[in-house]
């Protein structure tokens, strides 16, 4: 396995449980930029940090940044145009297509995912493991806290974590 196709599979495993998160009981996942704002709120957790404290939320026990999440960032995202963004979510999304993982609905203007029995199995097995246990925590404080449009975490993202989005584009956050 190259550092790549690793580097790959370990973003398509995060994606997959976030989606799990959002998909439980057939729902439907909708919109590239809710997305991306969900996954940079994941992988930035000192953002999240953030948000919580400005909404008087506290972390479930476990769930909180640690000292080296407070320090350091897991890996770069670029500034682009609309906020936060990674250029590798077209692959991850296609790799989850083309492992069975998701579906893809048809007839909508924006990005619709749904995940597959094989997909939910999967995450859950995922979510299990103690590496990903805390990312799966997190997932779900998510989907109970900023279960919001892609609009609409852009919007409080601009307003509330204004050094994640005033740089120069395709400067690195």
């Amino acid at each position: 396995m190259t550092r790549q196709t690793a580097e790959l599979d370990y973003h398509v495993a995060r994606i997959l449980i976030l989606l799990d998160a959002f998909t439980k009981r057939g729902r439907t996942f909708k919109g590239l930029t809710k997305l991306a704002k969900l996954d940079f709120l994941l992988r930035y957790p000192v953002f999240l940090d953030r948000l919580m404290k400005a909404d008087e939320r506290e972390w479930p026990p476990g769930t909180e940044p640690s000292e080296i999440e407070r320090e350091a960032v897991e890996s770069r995202m670029i500034r682009y145009k609309y906020g936060p963004w990674d250029n590798r979510y077209y692959p991850i999304i296609g790799s989850l297509l083309g492992r069975g993982l998701v579906r893809q609905l048809k007839g909508s203007d924006t990005l619709a995912l749904e995940l597959t029995d094989k997909g939910h199995q999967v995450a859950a097995q995922l979510a299990r493991l103690p590496t990903w246990q805390t990312t799966a925590r997190r997932c779900q404080l998510l989907k109970d806290h900023y279960d919001r449009s892609g609009g609409a975490l852009k919007d409080r993202i601009y307003r509330e974590l204004p050094e994640a989005v005033e740089r120069p584009y395709k400067s690195l956050i």
